[in-house]
């Protein structure tokens, strides 16, 4: 099964959105093999960010990220990545879909809620600058056989 990393941002935190995400990807039939909530210091978030260095807004966005509480977690299923994609909506929230976390919950580019892997490479990258190896945790999913076929 593929993996994705799904981080709950300050803003959503703190607007006392995480269930209401954790939800979301529950009911869609993904699994969270690892989730904790943390706060990322400006080292970590400048190698998270690594690819927007350079760019205008890329201390605003470490700024940002570490200004808060953040809920990280790895989500496994089937097409994880492309599907959690569409599931968060585009970047700035004012063009996101209603329906998507972000066309629902967010107004301003710079404060989008979530974050998501934006590829399977990005994903194991990323997995990796938030969670060991022995935090992410196998196991079955009692409700696989409705939620796949075969």
């Amino acid at each position: 099964m593929e993996k994705s990393l799904l981080m709950v941002k300050p803003d959503g935190v703190s607007r006392g959105l995480i269930g209401e995400i954790i939800s979301r990807v529950e009911k869609k039939g993904f699994k969270i093999a690892a989730m904790k909530m943390t706060r990322i210091n400006k080292e970590l978030a400048k190698r998270h960010y690594r690819e927007h260095n350079g760019k205008p807004f890329f201390e605003g966005l470490v700024e940002y990220i570490t200004s808060g509480p953040v809920v990280m977690m790895v989500v496994e299923g089937r097409d994880t990545v492309r599907v959690l994609r569409s599931m968060i909506g585009t970047t700035d929230p004012k063009d996101a879909p209603l329906g998507t976390i972000r066309g629902d919950f967010g107004l301003d580019v710079g404060r989008n809620i979530v974050h998501a892997s934006d590829s399977k490479d990005s994903a194991a990258r990323e997995i990796s600058l938030f969670f060991n190896h022995d935090e992410i945790l196998d196991y079955e999913k009692a409700d696989n056989k409705w939620v796949y076929e075969s």
